[in-house]
């Protein structure tokens, strides 16, 4: 049964360092007919049920703790019955949303999740948080890719996730970009936390211009 991946848009706030902005999150389903693992199940439950459909999901991945990301992951898990996986780096954030409730796996660098015939491969990319990671599919397509990156906050279209607030380093984040990420094949995809999907072999050639920008 092959795998395929589906993407939801879903609408809340992020809040930090006393801030609070609106903001679209991608959620990333992945998976077949009878099974599936979500990526950052953000703001909606009853959405990200609806696409579900009565799948059964058997992880819930998150690429970091900022609680734009987190904080439906509670419900989440309680609807699906699911195991929450994070990079455990991220707690002093994951903490500020559930003092009192934990995540039930640890996320690092080398490990492996499978969804099927489909591994995900998890590549650790502090900066943008200190526990921020990636998850690659070598295997997976979308729109004629050879082998996909979920990308989180740490790449977007246009350049490096925000390192302008608390527990996050611009100077990190290139550092785990250029070594990372522009090392995958040109021909993957890259799905990200936010906005639109761009690809290794579009941002790579933009190194340097935003070391230069500083952002």
């Amino acid at each position: 049964m092959t795998e395929r991946i589906e993407r939801l848009v879903t609408s809340g706030t992020f809040s930090l360092d006393g801030g609070t902005w609106d903001v679209d999150n991608n959620v990333w389903i992945i998976g077949n007919d009878t099974s599936v693992v979500i990526i950052d199940p953000a703001h909606d439950v009853d959405k990200i049920s609806a696409k579900v459909a009565g799948r059964t999901v058997e992880k819930i991945l998150l690429t970091h703790a900022h609680d734009d990301h987190i904080r439906s992951a509670k419900e989440a898990a309680d609807r699906f019955e699911a195991p929450v996986y994070l990079n455990p780096a991220d707690r002093p954030l994951w903490e500020m949303v559930y003092p009192s409730w934990d995540f039930n796996q640890d996320l690092a660098e080398g490990d492996t999740i499978t969804i099927g015939s489909t591994e995900l491969n998890v590549l650790a990319t502090p900066g943008h948080s200190p526990g921020s990671v990636c998850f690659y599919a070598p295997t997976l397509s979308w729109e004629n890719s050879e082998g996909v990156l979920f990308s989180g906050d740490t790449l977007f279209n246009g350049g490096p996730g925000a390192t302008g607030r608390s527990f996050s380093s611009f100077e990190t984040i290139i550092e785990s970009i250029s070594t990372k990420l522009l090392t995958l094949p040109e021909s993957t995809a890259v799905l990200t936390g936010h906005g639109d999907s761009t690809g290794i072999g579009l941002e790579a050639p933009e190194l340097e211009n935003w070391i230069k920008r500083g952002h």
